[in-house]
């Protein structure tokens, strides 16, 4: 059933034009190289720019078998609904044999309807989609102590993203606290050893800057101290302030009725909660985007794990608090519903594709396959399974498409104001560009022969 609602909001969504460059048309790019035989470069992120100098995701090579057969943005996205989908089995099967059908269809749900998935479907595709599911099959083996399976679940993790090394360094210390010490600290230091090797050595090596360009989110000027004395001293401040971290804890929590504070399980979320709300980027702290989806299989991981403290065969009091438990957490599940992307599924706007869109598509329909475009953030997507697209009016990057097609229109502001981008169309018609199509305010300009090239700024 998840994996239908997931995949109806997100391909409804692409068909809508509300799929970006920035991230969906970022990684078929990387997967499209890597379905032809290439390394996964990117042209969104710059000439020539290979992605695993950006992120440690070579996960993503495991979609180009399929991406060849189907070449379509689609494909990322069907994918990940499947994928974030799977996460529901190990999850909701524990809970039926630990406690009951009841206890399954809360799990189930819960899970399934959770705004951390639900945010992630909303907004593109992310190679975490990849992570989810190892985590919730690593978390369940972890309630079984079923120490190897959870070890095999969680040493993946490291060809998802670079940081998950650090939750497979926490999964590899609960398994040596729990059980088997032998293993449990050699999974911690495969899962250290590779992240430290993946953010110091391979992803430098192919970053054009030689460095790990994320590092600057991380004690800049959001943060009082830097690395002083003073900033070391001011963390536990930084890890609950500004209020939107709070806000987004609280919500993590409350689907599982805060229940699963009660399981030491819920350790394995500290790595991402930490670098999250230590970062000075504002989205990581909120509720919006992709960031929270691997927090989720581990919440309901902890929250089932949690109920074993309450298990039906103990008091009458006990059934009452799991019972009370298990109708609190159904009734935060629903409420949060209406808030997150989910609930787009019963509006009947999603179901109506603007006439807009038809007329994007007559204008794209205009340019070749192979192409070379730059192209407005919103109609990036819908170009990549056939041209070499970037993304106009991206700064400080010369202009060197054949074609140049944006939404005049309804501009959205990304990554340049809707004056800045008008600044930049003049530029571009002073570079040699005409227009050759316009639709609906969708504007087609061709440069047939070479020109001056116009920077962006």
């Amino acid at each position: 059933m998840f994996f239908a609602l997931y995949t109806a909001l997100s391909v409804r969504l692409h068909q809508r034009l509300l799929t970006t460059g920035y991230d969906l048309g970022i990684f078929e790019q990387a997967v499209r190289s890597y379905a032809h035989g290439r390394a996964p470069v990117s042209a969104l992120k710059g000439p020539g720019f290979n992605l695993l100098g950006d992120h440690f995701s070579p996960v993503l090579a495991s979609l180009a078998p399929v991406y060849r057969i189907f070449p379509s943005p689609m494909t990322l996205l069907v994918a990940q609904a499947a994928l974030l989908a799977v996460a529901v089995v190990p999850l909701s099967r524990w809970a039926y044999q630990a406690h009951g059908r009841t206890a399954a269809l809360v799990t189930g749900i819960g899970y399934g309807a959770s705004w951390g998935i639900a945010s992630a479907v909303g907004f593109d595709f992310h190679e975490i989609c990849f992570a989810v599911p190892l985590l919730a099959f690593s978390v369940t083996a972890l309630g079984n102590e079923r120490w190897r399976a959870a070890a095999g679940w969680a040493l993946p993790l490291l060809l998802v993203k670079e940081d998950l090394g650090l939750t497979v360094m926490v999964i590899g210390a609960y398994i040596a606290w729990q059980g088997s010490r032998r293993l449990g600290m050699a999974t911690a230091f495969v899962g250290l050893a590779g992240t430290l090797l993946e953010v110091l050595v391979v992803i430098p090596a192919f970053n054009p800057h030689h460095s790990y360009s994320h590092y600057e989110r991380f004690g800049g000027a959001e943060s009082p101290g830097g690395t002083t004395l003073l900033g070391l001293l001011h963390l536990p401040v930084d890890l609950i302030t500004p209020q939107a971290k709070v806000i987004t804890l609280i919500l993590l929590l409350a689907p599982t009725a805060f229940m699963a504070l009660r399981s030491p399980l819920i350790l394995l979320a500290l790595p991402t909660l930490c670098w999250r709300f230590l970062s000075a980027y504002p989205p990581h702290w909120g509720t919006s985007h992709h960031y929270s989806a691997v927090l989720v299989p581990i919440i309901f991981g902890a929250f089932v794990h949690s109920l074993n403290r309450w298990a039906p065969h103990r008091s009458t009091q006990d059934r009452r608090t799991l019972r009370t438990g298990l109708a609190i957490s159904s009734a935060m599940t629903a409420l949060l519903i209406a808030g997150f992307p989910l609930a787009g599924l019963a509006d009947p706007l999603t179901w109506q594709t603007p006439p807009r869109a038809s007329a994007a598509h007559r204008v794209m329909d205009r340019i070749p396959d192979n192409a070379t475009v730059a192209a407005a953030n919103r109609l990036v997507p819908q170009l990549t399974n056939r041209c070499t697209v970037t993304l106009f009016g991206f700064p400080d990057i010369p202009l060197t498409a054949d074609w140049i097609i944006v939404d005049a229109k309804y501009p959205m502001g990304f990554p340049i104001s809707a004056q800045d981008e008008s600044h930049a169309l003049d530029q571009a018609r002073f570079g040699g560009y005409r227009a050759v199509a316009q639709d609906d305010g969708f504007l087609l300009l061709h440069r047939s022969t070479p020109g001056p090239q116009a920077s962006v700024s």
